[in-house]
């Protein structure tokens, strides 16, 4: 049985994430096309772009749920196209869309995640995540009639739950409310001063940039730039992003 949050460490001194020269193809399209990324325990990395620049699609890779047709992509030093289970284990993953079962609560959503992974002694911190995200009036209310915001939260909640050694965000700003946001980026900083390792996807810069240290540009599934994300910011930031992007 594991903690729902026990500290974290890194394997074999490798970075949380390696990733070199991913390829994605979908039939005769390259939705990723030689992307290389590596983020280091405690760091973080934001994917930004325009709609289908490659975002997503990475961190499925990423979460061991979309299989990459070439490159190398390794996880906390797992190999994720020989261990793809094993590296699910290591991520908390929050998707752009989905994810959540309408019938079901908050709660009932914790209680599942609880059991798949065998936490033990997570009530607590499943009330705690609740609270912050704004979420503990409606833990019993069934998921159907959420907002897009709230149900963005939730997802949120979901993947940092059991403590992981990567987080996975995508788009997790995308409809959410300041309050929403601000819960997100301190829980970006707590996993991130626990050891974990950051990665979000958004079309969102300013709130990007703080979120996370570097930010990695992507064009039609390339890399079109990297950064540090507060460059971004700002008038001269943004007409760095967009020549970027041009």
């Amino acid at each position: 049985m594991s903690s729902a949050a026990e500290p974290l460490t890194a394997l074999d001194d490798e970075p949380a994430v390696r990733v070199r020269d991913l390829v994605v193809r979908f039939g005769e399209v390259d939705a990723v096309r030689g992307i290389d990324l590596t983020v280091p325990p405690g760091g973080s990395v934001a994917l930004v772009g325009r709609n289908g620049a490659g975002k997503s699609t990475t961190l499925r890779v990423l979460a061991g749920v979309v299989p990459a047709t070439g490159g190398t992509v390794r996880v906390g030093g797992v190999d994720v196209r020989r261990s793809p289970l094993a590296v699910k284990r290591l991520v908390g993953y929050c998707p752009d869309v989905g994810g959540l079962v309408p019938r079901a609560t908050p709660w009932e959503h914790l209680q599942l995640a609880a059991r798949l992974r065998g936490l033990v002694g997570w009530e607590a911190r499943a009330r705690d995540l609740l609270e912050r995200f704004d979420l503990g009036g409606v833990a019993d209310r069934v998921t159907a009639g959420f907002s897009h915001g709230m149900g963005r939260r939730l997802s949120v909640v979901l993947a940092a739950f059991h403590a992981p050694r990567v987080l996975l965000l995508d788009e997790p700003f995308d409809g959410v409310d300041p309050l929403g946001v601000d819960a997100t980026q301190a829980l970006i900083e707590a996993e991130r001063a626990d050891g974990g390792a950051v990665v979000v996807s958004t079309h969102l810069v300013g709130l990007a940039a703080d979120a996370c240290e570097v930010a990695i540009v992507l064009r039609g599934g390339k890399v079109a730039g990297t950064a540090p994300a507060s460059s971004l910011t700002g008038p001269e930031g943004e007409h760095r992003y967009r020549a970027m992007l041009s």
